[in-house]
């Protein structure tokens, strides 16, 4: 039988008899989620012999600790000394801890010495200096063979007959001093599996043996020529290494390694391939085909695409680091083939995708995004969808996202007219002819924003002269985050609608056949899908079927940055059939761009759609290989966060009442159809409450309109809003400052003291205006006058009545404050006196004649008074909703600590909000307010500041007999209870609630359909590569089938793979 400590996760398997050892099952988690199981054996002392334990070793262990030097767990000894009269001391057991990466330093610096004296000891060559294959002087070594074997020329040239492009060592009698294999008589040898030609060998023989050259041997005649002593004017002071061979035929070959010069003999026979064909063969790709000088292999043409890719590294960086392998004292000495690296890059770019995606023959030319990926996880009928199937069911919803990116910028170009496209309009980016054409034709329309004014509407038709394109538009699926084929379009100015109507029409045109609906995400789609059908009927260029349904949406991180009643229309939380969405992980994407962008910057046209082109293909493809892992991760937390949906809208909905559930599930059911048509039927998501008290902007804007009184100046009521600003500003910088402690982190000293440098300048700015709006008085004397600060309202200045102090749980909350001034920071827990003509007095704004101020003063007091209080109600029944739906569910340390932060967060939202309304209430009494005013203003009492919890549980006794506090109904119609608040609170939070179950259980269910989805995607493409072997066989193309097969694997792999780990996550079903 087996013991386990339920503190620790481990598992005592057994004891060995005998021996005074235990053995442990020791369980650790790692990175990525998965357990790791070990035995561990645990040696006992014997009973005679005593352990220096004291006391404080018995103590359980704090679940904090990580250290291994202190005691985790301890066992007793066996059975048979149960009933010793002296038990043995329990020993502690020290479990072993992972080591961290400055463990493994820690290690290291004992040995550094050891390994340093290694690395010298191999810059000398063994003793005796032989040959290591034949025994001879040993004079070359290779730095890129294992062991570094010192090797005679003769073997040294054998061994590297297959690793041409090795970097080798000679040894000067001294030192190892660069070194190339052309010196040793290496030459490379084409055709003949690296044997040298028997043809080239007869005609090396002369004439008269009757020898002749062909064609291809009269064509490398003609080619590269030895260099010319003109151009290396001090070839004494040039390195060994870096000396092309002199009276030689050689090529310049780019490698991995570096720049080799080598020796080359091509195939003489008749019948032969011509020379950059043979290269070819050779994996040599020749920069030219005429008379060939410089050849790339295809080793650094995929390594420079995957440094690209990987690191964003441009032609120009890559370059330059094989100058520095080749040397790196004299980089500059070799030959620079930048421009060519560039030229063949294209076309290696090109011959890859044509090569992945089955391309073989020229009369195979790829259409409109056949060079492209896409996602394997969206709905595709035909692909991994049956046309069959009901595809207006809501599951087949095609979710898309599209957004712009202005990093990618591209400069004018010095020859636009003199450009080769080699796959445009194939990838991801728009075909240009017809591109250019639509802008053309189509003019644009700049249509005002209804919502906030947002950066991608009010810049959308700035020009920038310099750029040929300020950006670019495209459009991805929202829940995979691949790009859409035949979508990404250039800005010419900002980001116009015109661009992303292009973009949306192509990708709603990708293997779209019988999708009935989709869900469009983009940040300003309150605006954009107004008059989309409108622009899209009026356009020649553009197509989306009047069939298709698009719901718009706004990603969760921007719709927060529209008008309040966007989030209930546009959030992806109250769009049925998005399961759980974000709708902003085109951003993610962007930053896989930006890797290249700044490099594409002064690229060509074609060059830059090329290189942008194969960054999303390869986005795609790491997303397709990664699929099967990224929807189960994604599986496992649904259906851990269904289960908690459901229990906390379960506990939510049994405390409402039937009647009110019946009529909420009725509101949504109605807002939920019908949003397509009228998106307004949304905002039953929100606050239905009436708000007819006026607030401070109404009363500024009636006094505004109203004609000016005798001895106001214009714009008197603008300038005392702006004094009332500051005044709420300075009593929440107060707040925020007492909040944070005795002793803040000198991030938020230095944060509150530029919020309070902020606050001084607008201040003295008020000030000054105050002399033309209150003249009579000399308002810098007023100021000089109450130069002095004074604290936030406290118990014993204002409140004696016992509600002033807002702060009721802080009692060192003065305390802090001072501690903090006395650190040095500066006086931020205090209020300054403004020349309001509450400050200044109404005897002596009557004497000075601006009398008139004290009643528009009244005035916005009473509108910043409605506001505190309906910010303060909000923000009670807010509270009270979360204290009693999360603090009072939570069942774990970690949920109770994260709602209590919640409910923080409320709690100074509230006291700013009391504090505001208490500064507004003595103003009032300060202006002269009559008894009316007061009546309708009470005092407010920090036993205001509660709501009971049981407000929300209809049946409760307590909830019968409670009365709210005279704030909750001074706002609200006469006709209705003083109840209603908390009850329309109780109705957004069931409905949100509600949201976020129904959201959760889609996300389960799309997330099990994507998953057979991606499996029939890795099937479909299989089965399609399987064709084209067949097909590639009985046409003779034994190459091209064995690379199909290889293809066809690759896929099987991938759906098998996703098919065990579907078995695994779902064992009680049938594969």
């Amino acid at each position: 039988m087996s013991r386990r400590d339920p503190r620790k996760g481990l598992t005592m398997i057994g004891a060995t008899p005998g021996l005074r050892v235990k053995q442990l099952e020791v369980k650790t988690r790692k990175n990525n989620g998965r357990t790791r199981s070990r035995l561990v054996q645990v040696p006992i002392k014997p009973s005679n012999v005593t352990s220096p334990i004291n006391s404080s070793c018995l103590s359980t262990p704090s679940k904090h600790s990580r250290s291994p030097s202190k005691p985790h767990f301890r066992f007793a000894h066996d059975e048979a000394n149960a009933d010793d009269m002296n038990p043995p001391p329990l020993e502690p057991l020290r479990l072993p801890r992972k080591k961290t990466q400055n463990d493994y330093i820690r290690e290291w610096i004992h040995h550094k010495e050891d390994l340093l004296r290694i690395m010298l000891e191999m810059e000398a060559p063994p003793s005796p200096r032989n040959c290591a294959r034949c025994g001879k002087d040993g004079v070359y070594r290779c730095t890129d063979c294992m062991h570094q074997l010192l090797l005679c020329t003769d073997c040294c040239r054998l061994v590297h007959n297959v690793h041409p492009f090795h970097r080798i060592q000679q040894w000067t009698g001294e030192f190892f001093q660069e070194a190339a294999l052309h010196m040793t008589g290496l030459k490379l040898q084409l055709g003949h599996d690296g044997a040298p030609c028997p043809s080239a060998i007869i005609g090396q023989q002369g004439p008269q043996s009757g020898g002749r050259l062909n064609k291809a041997a009269m064509d490398i005649e003609g080619g590269p020529l030895p260099m010319n002593d003109e151009q290396w004017e001090d070839i004494d002071e040039i390195p060994l290494h870096l000396r092309p061979p002199s009276g030689s035929k050689y090529l310049t070959v780019i490698d991995v390694t570096g720049v080799h010069f080598v020796l080359v003999e091509q195939c003489q026979c008749e019948g032969a391939d011509s020379y950059h064909l043979q290269l070819f063969r050779a994996k040599l790709c020749a920069s030219t085909f005429e008379k060939p000088s410089t050849v790339f292999t295809f080793a650094v043409l995929d390594d420079f695409l995957r440094d690209n890719l990987e690191c964003g590294t441009s032609g120009m960086n890559y370059y330059s680091k094989l100058r520095r392998l080749t040397s790196n004292v004299f980089p500059h000495l070799v030959p620079n083939r930048y421009r060519e690296l560039l030229r063949l890059a294209r076309q290696w770019r090109l011959l890859k995708l044509l090569k992945w995606n089955g391309f073989k023959q020229t009369m195979d030319r790829p259409s409109q995004g056949d060079l492209a990926l896409f996602c394997e996880a969206c709905p595709q009928p035909g692909i991994n969808v049956d046309p069959t199937d009901d595809l207006n069911d809501w599951k087949f919803t095609r979710t898309v996202v599209m957004d712009g990116n202005f990093k990618a910028e591209h400069m004018h170009e010095k020859r636009p007219d003199d450009q080769v496209w080699l796959m445009d309009g194939r990838g991801f980016m728009v075909t240009h002819p017809p591109y250019q054409a639509y802008l053309k034709a189509t003019p644009h329309i700049t249509e005002k924003s209804t919502c906030n004014n947002h950066r991608a509407i009010s810049q959308a038709n700035i020009s920038h002269g310099k750029l040929r394109s300020t950006g670019i538009g495209a459009t991805a699926c929202a829940r995979h985050g691949c790009f859409y084929p035949h979508s990404v379009v250039d800005f010419q100015k900002g980001e116009r609608q015109l661009n992303m109507d292009y973009s949306l029409s192509n990708a709603l045109s990708h293997n779209m056949m019988g999708i009935a609906n989709v869900l469009c995400f983009y940040d300003i789609n309150c605006s954009y899908m107004k008059n989309l059908r409108k622009r899209v009927d009026n356009s020649d260029f553009l197509h989306i079927p009047s069939t298709l349904w698009i719901i718009p949406g706004i990603g969760i991180w921007h719709v927060h940055g529209h008008k309040e009643e966007c989030y209930a229309r546009y959030a992806p939380l109250f769009i049925k059939g998005s399961g759980w969405v974000d709708g902003e992980i085109i951003e993610t994407l962007w930053s896989i761009l930006n890797v290249v962008s700044s490099s594409t910057r002064g690229m060509s046209s074609p060059h830059r759609q090329e290189l942008l082109d194969f960054q999303m293909n390869d986005s795609n493809f790491m997303k397709m290989i990664r699929i099967v892992e990224h929807l189960s991760q994604k599986l496992k937390a649904a259906r851990i966060s269904v289960t908690m949906a459901r229990e906390a809208f379960k506990k939510l909905d049994e405390a409402v009442p039937s009647s009110h559930r019946a009529a909420w599930h009725i509101q949504e059911q109605s807002a939920l159809s019908g949003r397509v048509q009228d998106v307004s039927v949304m905002d039953i998501f929100e606050i239905q409450l009436k708000k007819e008290a006026p607030t401070i902007r109404t009363i500024e804007l009636k006094l505004l309109e109203a004609t000016s009184q005798p001895g106001v100046q214009r714009g008197a009521a603008s300038w005392l809003t702006r004094g009332l600003e500051i005044e709420e500003a300075e009593i929440m910088l107060s707040i925020t400052w007492k909040e944070c402690g005795k002793f803040p982190s000198e991030i938020k000293r230095l944060a509150m003291a530029r919020r309070a440098d902020r606050l001084a300048s607008e201040r003295s700015r008020f000030v000054a205006d105050g002399q033309i709006y209150m003249e009579p008085l000399n308002v810098g004397a007023l100021s000089d006058e109450h130069e002095d600060y004074v604290n936030v309202p406290e118990d014993d200045a204002r409140h004696d009545s016992g509600g002033g102090d807002i702060f009721p749980e802080d009692e060192d909350s003065n305390e802090s404050a001072d501690e903090g001034i006395e650190m040095g920071a500066p006086k931020m827990s205090t209020i300054s006196h403004l020349p309001l003509p509450s400050n200044v007095g109404v005897d002596r704004c009557h004497a000075a004649g601006v009398h008139a101020l004290l009643d528009m003063e009244l005035q916005l007091r009473i509108g910043q008074a409605n506001d505190a209080l309906h910010g303060l109600r909000l923000a009670l029944a807010d509270k009270a909703v979360v204290f009693r739906g999360v603090v009072c569910q939570a069942k774990t340390y970690s949920t109770r600590t994260r709602a209590w932060q919640i409910v923080n967060s409320i709690d100074s939202s509230v006291k700013q909000h009391a504090a505001i309304y208490r500064r507004c209430r003595e103003a009032m009494i300060a202006l002269g307010a009559d008894v009316d005013t007061l009546s309708r203003f009470q005092e407010l009492l920090n036993s205001h500041l509660t709501v009971d919890t049981a407000a929300f549980t209809q049946n409760a006794h307590s909830h019968r007999s409670s009365n709210l506090p005279w704030f909750w109904s001074i706002d609200i119609p006469r006709d209705t209870t003083s109840k209603s608040w908390l009850t329309e609170f109780y109705r957004i939070h069931w409905l949100r609630a509600k949201a976020v179950k129904d959201r959760w259980e889609e996300e389960e269910e799309l997330l099990a359909s994507e998953f057979q989805w991606a499996i029939n995607f890795f099937k479909y493409h299989a089965r399609k590569w399987n064709e084209k072997c067949v097909s590639c066989k009985v046409a003779g193309l034994l190459g091209a089938a064995s690379y199909a097969a290889r293809q066809k694997a690759i896929y099987e792999q991938l759906a098998e793979q996703g098919a065990t780990k579907w078995q695994n996550m779902n064992p009680y079903m049938l594969q």
